[in-house]
């Protein structure tokens, strides 16, 4: 949908900011946007806000929602904001933090990705006041000359100037012409829409920063950059990743959501209510404030955290009944819980010894529960692993002809069925 308001009325700018600046890592420039907002205000004409998602993955998880959050931020505070779908730059692919050229998707594997990524942005964004876009609406038609004469508009030694790009090239990598143009197509993007605000991570400062030089090139204004830092993983250590076993996926049960987010460090559960939530910075710094002072006891933090976010992706009676749920299962000590994720797992592929046990490490790394076959045997060693209720210490156990087993890893838990 096109936006067409041109009377609304917009909070105070301080009142703004105050939103808007919770977990940006870097603005440029601060005193922009506050001209911007303030512009806004006086004709009543909404900024345009962009953020781009290339379908790269056809699921997403908790780290891809940050920069959709502070889409709503703006959505919320009156803006309009653009969901833009690289559809197009996914045949090129984002060579931000790569050390290597990305394989490149065919059109089949994007166009199915895309439904997907549109399918869940509506999960946080509102369906009717958002703006869905497509770069290959632009990008496709722009044809070779296009292309040729925005290529004019850099040097090859600016683009060398990108760190990927300057370390591959001193350490004699290749560096694929098509990777060159990445930032050209993005910085494009902006044009094209006339965009007030682009939205991206950290590692998209290069691209980011190209879109204001088109833009200028273009007669634009140009557009300011907020970038939100990369969100770490439940480890705590190493960025939210699905192939890192850290990753909370937005389509996962509302138990085993709540279940990963009961398993953060108390340090970790502030990043999370930052970056993942729509509270104002001033209402978690008082939060943090009770903590410290013995007012409020940390694991209800993290409890009002894990009810949140498990609301905003499933429904509040589901937050509740996972809230119910974990109590039964770790204040309680007690098993017999349900809705926990069920697993389904082919008995020839558990490691089985010549006595019909099971390997638990082997069962726990093939339930999700653990990264490797090591992690899941530190596990065992430290206590942290029931089956039906019982602790596990030793290395394997025997199923006696039971293929349904209640597991639980800590503060995690799930069903593995035999098959």
């Amino acid at each position: 949908m096109t936006n067409t308001v041109s009377t609304m009325k917009f909070p105070p700018v301080d009142e703004q900011m105050d939103l808007l600046e919770k977990g940006a890592a870097e603005i440029i420039r601060t005193s922009e946007l506050r001209e911007r907002i303030e512009k806004s205000r006086q004709s009543g004409v909404p900024l345009r806000v962009k953020a781009g998602f290339d379908p790269t993955a056809p699921d997403l998880h908790l780290g891809h929602t940050v920069l959709m959050r502070k889409l709503k931020h703006f959505q919320d505070l009156g803006h309009q904001v653009i969901f833009l779908v690289g559809d197009f730059t996914s045949l090129i692919g984002d060579p931000s933090g790569r050390s290597t050229t990305r394989k490149v998707l065919t059109r089949d594997e994007i166009n199915e990705n895309a439904k997907t990524y549109t399918d869940q942005v509506f999960r946080i964004l509102d369906r009717d006041k958002t703006e869905v876009r497509f770069n290959s609406e632009w990008l496709s038609t722009l044809g070779f000359e296009g292309m040729i004469r925005l290529a004019q508009k850099f040097t090859v030694s600016q683009m060398l100037e990108r760190d990927e790009f300057h370390t591959r090239f001193q350490n004699e990598q290749p560096i694929a012409l098509h990777e060159i143009l990445y930032p050209l197509a993005m910085a494009y993007d902006s044009v094209a829409l006339k965009a007030d605000v682009e939205l991206g991570g950290t590692d998209q400062k290069f691209n980011l920063l190209t879109g204001r030089e088109l833009q200028r090139d273009y007669g634009q204004e140009p557009q300011v950059v907020l970038m939100t830092p990369i969100l770490e993983g439940l480890d705590g250590v190493q960025k939210m990743s699905k192939s890192l076993n850290n990753a909370i996926g937005i389509y996962e049960s509302a138990q085993e959501m709540y279940g990963k987010l009961m398993s953060i460090s108390d340090e970790l559960m502030w990043r999370y209510w930052t970056f993942l939530t729509d509270l104002r910075q001033s209402q978690i710094d008082q939060m943090k404030a009770d903590v410290a002072s013995g007012k409020l006891h940390p694991m209800e933090a993290k409890k009002r955290l894990a009810r949140t976010i498990v609301a905003g992706f499933h429904s509040e009676g589901a937050a509740r009944t996972a809230d119910e749920n974990w109590a039964k299962q770790f204040q309680q000590r007690r098993d017999d819980v349900e809705g926990l994720e069920e697993v389904h797992i082919a008995y020839t592929d558990l490691a089985v010894d010549i006595d019909g046990r099971v390997r638990m490490s082997k069962l726990l790394t093939l339930a999700g529960l653990a990264a490797s076959s090591t992690d899941a045997d530190r596990k065992v060693k430290e206590g942290a692993v029931r089956v039906d209720g019982e602790a596990v210490r030793q290395t394997h156990i025997a199923l006696n002809g039971i293929r349904r087993l209640t597991i639980r890893v800590g503060k995690r838990a799930k069903i593995a069925v035999i098959e």
